[in-house]
């Protein structure tokens, strides 16, 4: 069962920049809130620092300015499903508004895919043609 932590006021996100990081989006899956680094625990997106071909960074820059919009659209809740944390310290968290995974609307809109555990090869899936899952 999820363990829903208490709903946050609406913040302004902007991309990040050099830190100190407070709030602000890295990429389509971490972002920075209260100078907490988060990453969205339901979903992959495409990389943009450390990209492996132009159209992964191409894909990864949307969902990132998307992300930007999505936290900026108004209040939401983090939810722990699972473990709190990855390898790297970061929370990892479901962020949701109302009922609805804003990872989910990253997926439903092509600009992430559905975490299964290990990141994808972008590159691989964006010349096959494939849209994310």
């Amino acid at each position: 069962m999820p363990i829903l932590l208490a709903p946050l006021a609406a913040a302004a996100f902007a991309l990040c920049a050099e830190p100190p990081r407070t709030t602000c989006v890295v990429d389509g899956d971490t972002f920075w809130l209260g100078g907490e680094k988060i990453r969205i625990a339901d979903i992959n997106a495409p990389e943009t620092h450390s990209a492996a071909c132009p159209a992964e960074q191409a894909l990864g820059e949307k969902a990132t300015w998307r992300l930007v919009a999505l936290l900026n659209a108004g209040p939401f809740t983090l939810e722990i499903e699972g473990r709190t944390s990855d390898r790297y310290g970061r929370a990892l968290r479901v962020v949701k508004r109302g009922n609805r995974s804003l990872g989910e609307q990253l997926v439903s809109e092509g600009l992430a895919e559905t975490w299964k555990g290990k990141r994808s090869d972008w590159c691989a899936m964006l010349a096959g043609g494939a849209r994310a899952r």
